[in-house]
């Protein structure tokens, strides 16, 4: 077994997601909330995490370790703009979507889950992403990009200017 795949069972195991007030939410994990008047939302929490999403988007924190500090996002539609620095160890932050789990341990990336699909972009740094049920997983690097569907083969693809542009004006960016 993959260690993503040992990863993704880990997380579906452990997965905390906090419920409730959507507004307490992120103080619960270390995390302040700034909105802007588009309604883009910036969560910056500690350990250097900083989270945008997309006006409108449904999104979860997580705690998988039950340290108090946010380790994972379950996305279901729309946009994040995440930025995790590199820890020590093997600690992975991870992004689960209805098609895709995506794994790092420090980079900056986008996550956008639309309709059947989430389509994965890296700014910087590598991000594992991989289906999440059955086979397939790729490795993006800063400019690629792949998008994940209930099936098909991932492709990683270089992504052209005009699509990072229109991801990236959607988070403020």
């Amino acid at each position: 077994m993959t260690m993503l795949a040992r990863a993704g069972c880990i997380i579906f195991s452990s997965l905390v997601l906090l419920v409730g007030d959507a507004a307490a939410q992120p103080a619960r994990l270390g995390c302040t909330s700034a909105q802007t008047a588009q309604g883009i939302q910036t969560l910056r929490c500690e350990k250097a995490i900083t989270i945008v999403s997309e006006s409108g988007a449904k999104f979860e924190l997580g705690d998988r370790n039950r340290d108090g500090h946010v380790d994972s996002v379950e996305l279901s539609n729309k946009a994040l703009l995440l930025e995790v620095p590199k820890k020590p160890g093997r600690t992975w932050f991870n992004v689960v979507t209805p098609q895709a789990i995506a794994a790092v341990r420090g980079t900056k990336w986008a996550v956008d889950a639309e309709g059947g699909k989430t389509s994965i972009f890296v700014v910087d740094g590598r991000v594992s992403v991989a289906r999440r049920t059955g086979p397939g997983r790729v490795v993006l690097g800063a400019g690629d990009g792949v998008d994940v569907e209930g099936s098909g083969e991932l492709i990683v693809k270089r992504w052209p200017p005009a699509r990072v542009t229109a991801l990236m004006a959607r988070l403020g960016q």
